[in-house]
């Protein structure tokens, strides 16, 4: 399969456009769907997307599945703020590809990525959430991370003492039951882990605008399958379009499984 970090359109799509063009400027809407992955083993060429950009394809919409700072190949490239800037980019890229409506969709780190873009403003239309993931606050206190509490401390401890863009550091992560070590600046690793940051779905969550539903998707195998209402859920603003859907499978087969729900979600809020 062909890297998907540009956006997606199948050859019949592309036919059915041309044929039927009239019926998109008759309606004008056109949704475009920005997928980020999860981190790093994940990244676009991961097949946790398949099911959903097929799906995505099959309406003929717009799906772009990017390389982000958290894949295989940039883990753990720059910060936060600039991971956002990238999504603000990708979004551009949709719309001036012809979607009228964004819907961000995220999955394990990809998750908290998403929230973080929408609470600080950026214009997307809905967020689907699928198998959430990377938690800072879990990392910092939970027992088997404690690798990861001790390298926020540290990193915390270069920051306070000026330290914070001198050189780089080796840092720990945990994902899924592994541990991982990553290099970066003590501030750049903050800004991923911290749990005071915005990558903590926990303090992201009351920020997302009321006006944007989210779809959140959990598997019954997910490690998190007991603990997500109470991590980011039941803090999300009250949208009487939100819902909260769980199912079948684990962490890594979510998306796969939950594809034909994200659209039928997708379509009821947003072109009913």
């Amino acid at each position: 399969m062909k890297r998907r970090d540009i956006t997606r359109l199948s050859c019949a799509g592309a036919l059915w456009s041309l044929v039927h063009g009239w019926a998109w400027a008759g309606t004008g809407e056109r949704l475009g769907f920005l997928l980020l992955h999860g981190k790093n083993p994940g990244g676009p060429d991961t097949p946790v997307y398949n099911n959903l950009v097929a799906a995505i394809d099959r309406e003929n919409w717009l799906s772009l599945v990017p390389d982000m700072p958290w894949s295989r190949r940039r883990y753990l490239a720059g910060n936060w703020d600039q991971a956002m800037q990238e999504v603000a980019g990708h979004v551009q890229a949709l719309r001036d590809r012809g979607a009228s409506r964004i819907v961000l969709v995220g999955h394990s780190m990809g998750c908290p990525a998403a929230m973080s873009f929408a609470a600080r403003g950026g214009a997307v239309d809905a967020l689907v959430l699928l198998a959430p993931g990377h938690a800072p606050r879990g990392y910092y206190t939970w027992n088997s991370s404690k690798a990861v509490r001790e390298s926020i401390d540290e990193a915390r401890a270069l920051v306070s003492a000026g330290k914070g863009e001198e050189g780089t550091h080796r840092f720990n992560d945990f994902n899924q039951g592994r541990a991982l070590t990553l290099v970066a600046t003590a501030k750049n690793y903050l800004s991923f882990f911290d749990p005071e940051s915005d990558a903590e779905m926990g303090r992201t969550a009351p920020r997302v605008p009321a006006a944007v539903p989210v779809l959140s998707v959990i598997g019954e195998k997910d490690p998190l399958f007991k603990l997500i209402k109470d991590y980011y859920v039941n803090k999300l603003p009250a949208n009487p379009r939100s819902e909260y859907l769980e199912v079948t499978g684990g962490h890594i087969d979510t998306p796969n499984v939950a594809a034909d729900q994200v659209v039928a979600w997708t379509k009821k809020v947003l072109l009913s």
